[in-house]
């Protein structure tokens, strides 16, 4: 990919953020600025590079001054030495205003690129469980132009022509105005029983759906501020009945509330999302590298004097495999070297590298440790490195002194407590007091103390009163029962799955209202 100053014109799909293509991903994390529209999932914007400048454009078709505002904006930046990303919500040369800022760019010499994303004509309805084309559905697919204001304005189409079309009709519209193209297909002769579905926030954890016929939803009084609507007119709406998938999840609807540093929270964000739960990430620390690296890659070079390393953090031991790679040695020498770590994702990490971990526990209990690792040969005059946060002090290496071993402490990384009002980060105390939310999770010890620090130890027991709480284990539940919290969910076995099965398991037959 060039490094040279241009514009890179990038469709972010139609809301749900795994959707947005590789490529798309990459031409993002390389940008230096990126414009972006309203309607652009937030989390689309974690590919870019944190020192990327965002800058936010509003609606995702503006009118007149707007647009060309924009356009200049972009022009401005290039001439700038900059990379640009013009990111569009669904795709940037469907209905959309993008082709017209491209034009204008080429016009002023600005080379450009265009990545492709899906249209939410197309990628919204299946999320619905309706299939657009269908053998039976009839031969044509029509995408009409719509807008996503208030106002009722009607599109210019021959609705005579269009009614008598057999087969889909597919639009983007605002509440007034959808139900104004229902009704005006209605009265050039489209029958009444046509199936027909709106879908409300579609491919997002909020979707809902509304099915009918012409005939009744023409009629209809749609839900108080429903917001933009996708349309889809023809036989294909009911479909939904046998091809719905998304909103019938276990957790769909629910908002789950994950505490884990982003750097390690992708397991169970991912775990959640599968289940259908509206996922808020609101860690209680960011990580940060540590000012001295010398005690861990000292560590690292003598590795081979050492019995055992444990990792009680998936941080601590991305950074220790990272230092050790860097150094003199390599895999091999951890021959004879035991490693004991905590998590799945753990796993993983040392599996990407060529290591088996010979002993993985689900959470982290200092006594599981010792007992994991004193059960071949005892721990006496064993050589233990114990590689964890900045400043953290547990009872582990207390404990595996008492059991004999000689134990080397070093520092990997440090933690910073995240504070409400941070730059980017939800307001989740606000959220707690209106019972927004439906379950707050817990994955270790640490994440309740600092969850606790940072809101206040008696708010915190005061506003989860009313919530559920989710401890991946018993030492986890113990320091929550400690700081006044009801963990009302501990799954029996200690990991993050386990932990997002017990939590379907609470709400299985209990749908969200």
């Amino acid at each position: 990919m060039p490094n040279r100053p241009m514009v890179y014109f990038i469709g972010a799909g139609p809301g749900d953020p795994g959707l947005l293509t590789l490529r798309g991903a990459r031409c993002l994390g390389r940008a230096d600025v990126v414009v972006y529209d309203r309607l652009v999932h937030t989390a689309v914007l974690r590919h870019a590079r944190p020192d990327a400048e965002r800058i936010d454009v509003g609606q995702a078709a503006p009118q007149g001054t707007d647009r060309d505002a924009i356009a200049y904006l972009l022009l401005e930046k290039v001439r700038d030495g900059k990379r640009v990303v013009r990111l569009k919500w669904g795709d940037s040369f469907i209905f959309d205003d993008g082709g017209e800022e491209a034009l204008f760019l080429h016009e002023h010499g600005v080379p450009i690129e265009v990545v492709p994303g899906i249209p939410a004509a197309v990628g919204v309805p299946p999320y619905a469980g309706v299939a657009v084309t269908y053998h039976g559905g009839g031969d044509t697919l029509t995408l009409v132009r719509g807008h996503e204001d208030a106002s009722g304005k009607m599109p210019k189409v021959d609705w005579t022509s269009l009614a008598r079309l057999d087969g889909t009709i597919v639009c983007y519209a605002g509440a007034r105005q959808a139900l104004a193209i229902l009704a005006a297909l209605r009265s050039h002769g489209r029958p009444d029983e046509e199936p027909v579905a709106l879908i409300f926030n579609g491919t997002l954890p909020d979707q809902r759906t509304i099915v009918g016929t012409l005939g009744s939803l023409a009629q209809t009084a749609l839900p108080a501020e429903p917001g933009p609507a996708i349309v889809v007119v023809g036989r294909v709406a009911a479909l939904r009945q046998h091809l719905r998938w998304f909103d019938v999840r276990p957790l769909f609807g629910r908002r789950v509330v994950v505490t884990r540093p982003r750097e390690q929270a992708r397991e169970l964000v991912e775990l959640f999302e599968d289940q259908g739960a509206h996922v808020i990430l609101a860690p209680t620390v960011r990580l940060a590298p540590v000012e001295d690296y010398e005690p861990l890659d000292e560590a690292c070079a003598n590795i081979a004097s050492f019995d055992w390393v444990v990792l009680p953090a998936l941080t601590g031991a991305e950074v220790f495999l990272r230092r050790l790679l860097a150094g003199p040695n390599d895999v091999r020498s951890l021959k004879g070297v035991g490693l004991c770590a905590m998590g799945q994702s753990s796993v993983e990490r040392f599996a990407a590298a060529g290591l088996r971990l010979d002993v993985a526990l689900g959470e982290f209990r200092p006594e599981l440790v010792v007992e994991a690792l004193s059960a071949s040969t005892g721990l006496a005059e064993k050589r233990v490195l114990v590689v964890r946060a900045e400043g953290a002090r547990d009872a582990l290496a207390s404990e595996l002194r008492k059991a004999g071993a000689e134990v080397t402490e070093v520092a990997a990384y440090r933690t910073e407590l995240v504070m409400p009002g941070d730059p980017g980060e939800p307001d989740l105390y606000k959220m707690l007091l209106e019972q927004q939310i439906d379950v707050v999770t817990f994955a270790s010890p640490s994440t309740v103390k600092e969850f606790a620090d940072i809101h206040g130890a008696d708010a915190v027991a005061d506003v989860l009163r009313t919530t559920l709480v989710a401890c991946v284990g018993p030492v986890t539940a113990q320091t929550a029962q400690a700081l006044g919290m009801t963990p009302a969910i501990v799954p029996a076995e200690y990991s993050m799955a386990a932990m997002v099965a017990a939590v379907v398991r609470h709400f299985k037959g209990s749908p969200k209202a």
